[in-house]
């Protein structure tokens, strides 16, 4: 009688085992995008986290808001040089210049 009860459960446990649509398959999968999300979310935090800091420190220190907003703009005060270290694209500001 037990035989009897075993055989099916074993073809069931074969079935989820091979068919990637069922339960095994589908699991290891979730399982796999779940740790990348993970991953994602944990960076997306810290990224958070820096851009918080960023504008707390732009929103208590005149100077930090000037810096960034001389950089973002590309102004200079007079008297200032502007050195540049690669290209505006490999900056992400694009790839058209106000400047030569």
């Amino acid at each position: 009688m037990r035989s009897a009860l075993l055989l099916p459960f074993l073809a069931i446990a074969l079935l989820a085992v091979v068919d990637r649509h069922a339960g095994l398959g589908t699991w290891l999968e979730l399982r796999s995008e779940l740790r990348a999300s993970q991953i994602r979310i944990d960076r997306l935090r810290r990224e958070v986290k820096a851009l918080r800091a960023e504008v707390s420190a732009l929103e208590r220190d005149p100077f930090s808001l000037e810096r960034a907003i001389r950089e973002d703009l590309d102004l200079a005060k007079p008297g200032e040089v502007i050195i540049r270290f690669g290209s505006k694209t490999a900056r992400g500001l694009g790839s058209s210049s106000r400047f030569p």
